[in-house]
């Protein structure tokens, strides 16, 4: 359909709602009668919890109930559990993996800083923060570690005491054997180690919740900003409550940004839904913004040491990497581990490797437990394979994009099977590294490098080709259901956090069946509304859920040819359905698909034996995952007195399959590609290494990238269409961050090279950048 299909660029339907102040987000929810709840959090890292007395803050004004693990306990609430896989998997030594579960709230021990303690609950929210006030607590403070590169070193302090080192499981991939082999012929063995710093989402809405319970029905709802509404039902409902699914509901409505973080369960939500029928009352929490960093689930937090092996050429022999990766101090749901093992299979990039191994070791520290964030794993296998290529390209004296041409998997080898069991199934790596390198002027640089040189300026530029994994299998779910005057309602299983879903949607059931926006609506979030949904995560939702509408446009377009050629007097082989037209070949008899709708609900219109009504379901689950990917040239000029690096050229070539919006899919990469750049120049959840103590809590602390730390942004396509769904669609949700994070770091490194800087990890602050160079002056001097 030409005017709202797909490929087409429509702007957002959502926005004029949304910037009207229409939203309805969880600090809109309220409802009549409701309490309010307080978090009283540990403020060390790590201490016995040898006192704790609540009698006098439950006799403050105002409070209605304070509940202590001890109460979670007693209750019998449950934890979040685990798939057998992630329970098969062992330790260094051969033991079974180590996975504390979150307990809600804290019993005997605090194990991080912000480590849940007591939930008051009180008429206000002023009387339960001071209520919390006078909580008497006594506790023993207990060393701790949060530093990743020391979580598993000889003597670090236990976090757990069934489980002295740290080290809650490993896992190994591709050939160790072949690797070394091929180490062992290399003319040139690059290796390098790279540390990915710890980050924080930052959502434009903090996180919050409001539980209540019916005592008429036996009834749970939870109203929550979450990912992923049904799996939340789900886990609350056999892990949690012990309780039959159809006796909870979970409502998500506008969430303001997600990324990962507002995935599946957090302590919060338990805890109120159950507070909620202790009380009697609903039960409404929400995080203060100087909390969040403190309360929330954190991202990335890896240690990867890295070696590439090469020939005389620079053809690629092996790649072997040994990855550490930080996951806090509790698995609170099976999203805590994805970053850990879904980095792997892509940490051989878009490059022709014969062979490689990884190894990650996954260990627990006295931090946040970590949550998958935008990519989760997926930019920081990027991070790691693009920035050793760019060292190694350095070492042997090579240009990097030459280097990466020679390695580059081609068209004429997909589907190609990477040695770390990854399927690529399409994709043209060349042609789109080839177009960001002329769109950049990558052969004008030197010219440009002087001009800074000549003021005194250093300057860089910096390449990298990113692939992820997307769109993992798993069913999804739509709904298309017409009323009786002709009118649509979509309802999906995927969960909308700002990427644009209803026009996406709109535009997808506008191409097959040809529906004009406005006689559609769209629902999500609603698990009594939706049958149901996996929700969003992975850029999964074009893809799977899609996928999943094009299948019920099918089936109504299927149907609404049986009811025309009734209607019509025609044979149903005669009928064209185009653009929402039913049509009888070769004659001006047609109906509209509102018509149709309309006639559907009518047993005199439409076939004997047919059931009325047109309300078709379709759902989805793809064989493999899809491998969207792009290459990304970032060019920055840093000035060495002061060390602030300035991104002056920013350019991106991706390939994320069929569009369906281009003006969501550039949305989409430019959000990616900010959260990046933070991370590269200044985000990073920091502790004191002696303490324990949170040192970023707050944006006074905690710096943020804005729109001066940014050139424009220039974005072309490369599809190539993938054949694992009938949409041809791959995901992009987080292809902007993949490409990012190492393209910027290579520039950065480029421009310092020459100043003699051999290394700098994130994040690049002008603090760190200058004491580099100053350092590499007095190494030169001496």
């Amino acid at each position: 359909m030409e005017k709202f299909g797909m490929g087409q660029p429509i702007r957002r339907e959502e926005d004029p709602r949304l910037l009207k102040g229409n939203g309805t987000f969880i600090n809109d929810r309220n409802l009549p009668g409701q309490a309010y709840a307080f978090i009283l959090r540990s403020p060390h890292a790590h201490a016995e919890i040898r006192k704790l007395d609540t009698s006098a803050a439950a006799a403050a004004p105002g409070v209605l109930g304070i509940f202590t693990g001890e109460d979670v306990q007693a209750d019998g609430l449950g934890t979040p559990g685990f798939p057998p896989p992630v329970r098969k998997r062992k330790k260094p030594n051969g033991d079974d993996a180590f996975l504390p579960p979150h307990p809600g709230l804290a019993v005997g021990r605090v194990r991080y800083v912000g480590d849940p303690i007591a939930m008051i609950v009180a008429d206000t929210l002023d009387q339960a923060k001071d209520a919390a006030e006078l909580i008497d607590i006594d506790v023993n403070p207990l060393p701790s570690v949060t530093d990743s590169q020391m979580i598993t070193a000889p003597g670090a302090p236990a976090v757990y005491d069934v489980c002295p080192d740290n080290i809650s499981h490993e896992m190994n991939w591709g050939d160790a054997d072949g690797a070394q082999a091929a180490f062992d012929k290399a003319a040139h063995v690059v290796t390098r180690k790279f540390v990915i710093s710890r980050v924080h989402a930052q959502f434009m809405e903090t996180r919050g919740v409001l539980g209540d319970y019916d005592e008429k029905t036996g009834r749970y709802t939870l109203y929550a900003d979450v990912q992923y509404p049904h799996r939340v039902r789900e886990v609350l409902a056999t892990k949690i409550l012990n309780v039959p699914d159809q006796d909870i509901r979970v409502v998500a409505g506008d969430v303001g940004g997600g990324f990962g973080a507002k995935g599946w369960q957090y302590a919060e939500h338990r805890l109120s839904i159950w507070a909620a029928k202790k009380i009697g009352r609903p039960v409404k929490w929400s995080c203060d913004r100087s909390e969040a960093v403190m309360a929330d689930e954190h991202g990335r937090d890896n240690v990867t040491e890295v070696q590439i092996a090469l020939d005389a050429g620079g053809k690629f022999l092996g790649l072997k990497v040994d990855t550490l990766c930080n996951l806090g101090a509790y698995i609170s749901a099976i999203r805590n581990l994805l970053s850990s093992f879904t980095n792997i299979g892509t940490t051989v990039g878009v490059y022709d490797f014969p062979v490689a191994h990884v190894h990650m070791v996954a260990a627990l520290s006295n931090s946040n437990p970590v949550a998958p964030y935008r990519g989760a794993g997926r930019p920081e296998a990027t991070y790691v394979i693009e920035r050793l290529i760019d060292e190694a390209a350095s070492e042997i004296g090579m240009d990097p994009a030459e280097l990466r041409a020679k390695n580059l998997i081609t068209p004429d080898q997909m589907p190609y099977q990477n040695p770390l069991d990854c399927r690529y199934d399409s994709g043209d790596f060349p042609t789109g590294q080839a177009k960001v390198l002329e769109m950049a002027d990558w052969a004008g640089f030197e010219a440009r490098r002087a001009e800074s040189a000549s003021r005194g300026m250093l300057r860089g530029i910096g390449l990298a080709n990113g692939i992820e994994r997307a769109a993992s299998p798993g069913m999804d779910f739509a709904e298309v259901r017409f009323s009786t005057a002709g009118k649509a309602t979509i309802l999906m299983g995927t969960k909308a956090q700002g990427q644009g879903h209803e026009t996406m949607y709109k535009q997808i059931a506008g191409e097959f069946l040809g529906l004009d926006p406005e006689n559609v609506r769209v629902i999500d979030g609603d698990t009594d509304q939706v049958a149901f949904g996996m929700g969003t995560m992975g850029s999964r939702s074009t893809v799977i859920g899609g996928t999943a509408l094009y299948n019920a446009c099918s089936k109504v377009a299927e149907k609404g040819k049986k009811i025309a050629a009734h209607v019509l007097e025609a044979a149903e082989q005669d009928i064209e359905f185009k653009e929402g037209q039913f049509s009888v070949t070769g004659t001006d008899l047609s109906m509209s698909i509102t018509d149709v709708a309309k006639a559907a609900f009518n047993p005199a219109t439409i076939p004997a034996g047919m059931e009325p009504g047109l309300f078709e379901t379709g759902t989805f689950s793809p064989e493999q995952d899809t491998y969207p990917n792009g290459s990304h040239v970032c060019e920055v000029e840093i000035d060495p007195g002061t060390g602030e690096v300035k991104i002056l050229d920013y350019n991106v070539v991706d390939d994320v399959g069929n569009v369906v919006n281009p003006i969501c899919l550039k949305g989409q990469i430019h959000g990616g590609i900010a959260q990046g750049v933070g991370q590269i120049l200044m985000e990073q959840v920091a502790y004191d290494p002696g303490s324990g103590q949170l040192l970023s809590g707050s944006f006074m602390d905690y710096a943020m990238p804005r729109a001066d730390n940014f050139s424009d942004i220039k974005i072309v396509s490369n599809p190539v269409p993938t054949q694992l769904n009938p949409l041809g669609v791959k995901g992009a949700g987080e292809a902007g961050t993949v490409g990012a994070m190492p393209s910027l770091m290579n520039a950065i490194m480029d421009a310092l090279r020459p100043a003699g800087v051999e290394h700098l990890d994130m994040p690049a602050t002008p603090a760190r950048v200058w004491a580099a160079i100053e350092a590499a002056k007095a190494k030169q001097a001496a």
